[in-house]
C-alpha cells in the first residue's frame, strides 16, 4: 500500500490558483500532482486520473540509447532513402547479436524532426540544412524494420533544446522559435523554449501527440534536459506576472513554480501519449545523483510516486563502482528507496561511454569487468526492472572493447 498525502484546503487553493497562472487552457481539475511538496509532507495524489495498467513485458529492458549523432546522415555521400535504411538496418542487427531487445532513437534533439512533422521542421542532421526534406521518414523505416526485427522502439525527444553552442548553425524559417521569438530565451549556452510560456508547452505536448498517433512506436522518452539554467534572470519578468496575477501571499516561491512549470509538462505530455495509445509508455531519463536534479528543477520524487506522470524512469547512473563522489550502487540505492507508485517501472541507465575511460578519477581505468558487475547487481535489485546502455557507439570503442565485450557476455 503506497502513502497517499492531503493537501490542506487553504493550500490547495493557493495551488491550484497558481496552476491557473501557469496556464488557463489547461484542465487543472483533472490533472495530477503538477507540483513538488511546497511544505515539508504535502503531495498532491492525483487518484482521480486513472489509465490501463501497463503490461507486464516478458523479458527485462535490455535497452540502447541511438542518439541523433549515430543516425547523422550529413556527412554521408549518399544521402538516399536505402542508405538510410542499410545504416539503420546494420545497427539493429548489432544491437540483436547484443543481446538488446530495446533501441531508445533520438528523434527530436534540436526543435527538429527525423519524422514528418506538423510542428517542426526536418532534422539537418539528414540533409545538413534544417527544414530540407529528405525525401524519406527516417522514424517509420525505424519502425518497420525494429517489429520486423523484434526489437522494441522507444522515441527520445529533447522536449526544451532549440541549439546548443551553435547546433544546428542555420534555423530554418519554418522553425517555431524563428517563426515566434517568444516561445523560447536565450542564454549562454543556447537557445531553449520557455518552460513558463504555455505556447510552448502545448507545442512540445502536441508534439508528442503527434508521434504517438503517427507511428508504430512502443514509448516516448525525455532525456535529463530540463530548465537550462538556475539564475533568477531566465524568467524573472514572467515569474513577477505569476506574483502579480495570484497575489504575493498565494504565490509560490520561484523554484517550487518552475518545478510546476516542468511537471505541468510532463503530466499533459503523459495524458497525451495514453490518449493517443493506450499501449504506449512515457518515460524519463534523469541525472542519475538524484540531489542533482533539484538543480534541473525536476521533481523526480513525485514523478515516481504519484500516478499520472510517467511509466517508467530511468536515472543516468554513469558512476563506477568505486567513484569517489558517488558510486554506482549508493546511487542506485537512493532511487531504488523512493516510493514508487504500483504503475512505475525502474530502468538503470548505464554508461557504456565511460569503459576504458580515466573517468571518476581513474576508477573506470581500474577492471574490464565494471559494466558486467552494475548489470548483475541491477538483476539482484528488486525494485529495478532493467537497463538502458548509453549509448550505440560505445559497443565499438577501441579502448572500452575488453569492458564491452565481458558486459556482452553478461547478457547473453
Amino acid at each position: 500500500m503506497k502513502l497517499r498525502k492531503s493537501i490542506p484546503l487553504i493550500f490547495a487553493v493557493c495551488i491550484l490558483t497558481g496552476v491557473i497562472a501557469v496556464s488557463s487552457k489547461i484542465d487543472v481539475k483533472t490533472s495530477p500532482a503538477l507540483f513538488s511538496s511546497v511544505s515539508s509532507g504535502d503531495t498532491a495524489t492525483g487518484d482521480s486520473l486513472a489509465y490501463p495498467d501497463t503490461p507486464d513485458d516478458a523479458k527485462e529492458m535490455r535497452g540502447v540509447w541511438l542518439s541523433y549523432m549515430e543516425l547523422d546522415m550529413q556527412n554521408e555521400k549518399n544521402k538516399s532513402e536505402s542508405a538510410f535504411k542499410n545504416k539503420f538496418q546494420t545497427i539493429v542487427q548489432n544491437c540483436k547479436n547484443f543481446g538488446f531487445n530495446t533501441l531508445i532513437v533520438q528523434v527530436r534533439p534540436f526543435c527538429d524532426a527525423l519524422y514528418k512533422s506538423s510542428y517542426f521542421p526536418w532534422s539537418h542532421i539528414l540533409t545538413g540544412t534544417q527544414g530540407k526534406d529528405p525525401g524519406y521518414d527516417p522514424l517509420k523505416i525505424m519502425c518497420e524494420i525494429c517489429r520486423n526485427s523484434g526489437l522494441k522502439i522507444h522515441a527520445w525527444v529533447n522536449p526544451y533544446r532549440i541549439s546548443t553552442n551553435e547546433t544546428p548553425q542555420n534555423l530554418s524559417d519554418d522553425n517555431p522559435y524563428v517563426k515566434d521569438s517568444s516561445l523560447g530565451k536565450e542564454t549562454i549556452s543556447g537557445i531553449y523554449f520557455d518552460p513558463s510560456n504555455e505556447k510552448a508547452q502545448k507545442l512540445i505536448v502536441d508534439g508528442v501527440k503527434e508521434i504517438a498517433e503517427n507511428y508504430d512506436i512502443d514509448g516516448i522518452q525525455f532525456d535529463d534536459y530540463f530548465y537550462p539554467t538556475d539564475d533568477n534572470s531566465f524568467d524573472k519578468a514572467e515569474f513577477n506576472a505569476y506574483v502579480d496575477n495570484v497575489g504575493l501571499e498565494n504565490s509560490m516561491t520561484l523554484d517550487n513554480w518552475r518545478k510546476a512549470n516542468v511537471n505541468m509538462l510532463v503530466c499533459e505530455t503523459y495524458r497525451a501519449v495514453h490518449n493517443a495509445k493506450e499501449n504506449v509508455v512515457f518515460g524519463i531519463s534523469p541525472q542519475g545523483n538524484i540531489d542533482n536534479n533539484e538543480n534541473l528543477y525536476a521533481d523526480v520524487k513525485s514523478w515516481c510516486s504519484c500516478k499520472g506522470f510517467i511509466d517508467y524512469i530511468c536515472p543516468q547512473i554513469y558512476f563506477s563502482l568505486n567513484n569517489p563522489a558517488l558510486t554506482f550502487e549508493d546511487s542506485l540505492k537512493s532511487w531504488a528507496e523512493l516510493d514508487y507508485d504500483d504503475n512505475v517501472k525502474l530502468y538503470v541507465g548505464l554508461a557504456g561511454y565511460k569503459a576504458g575511460t580515466d573517468d571518476d578519477e581513474n576508477t573506470w581505468s581500474e577492471k574490464n569487468n565494471i559494466l558486467s558487475s552494475e548489470y548483475q547487481i541491477v538483476k539482484k535489485n528488486d525494485k529495478a526492472d532493467g537497463i538502458m546502455l548509453y549509448s550505440y557507439a560505445s559497443l565499438f570503442k577501441k579502448e572500452g572493447e575488453k569492458e564491452i565485450d565481458n558486459f556482452k557476455k553478461s547478457l547473453q
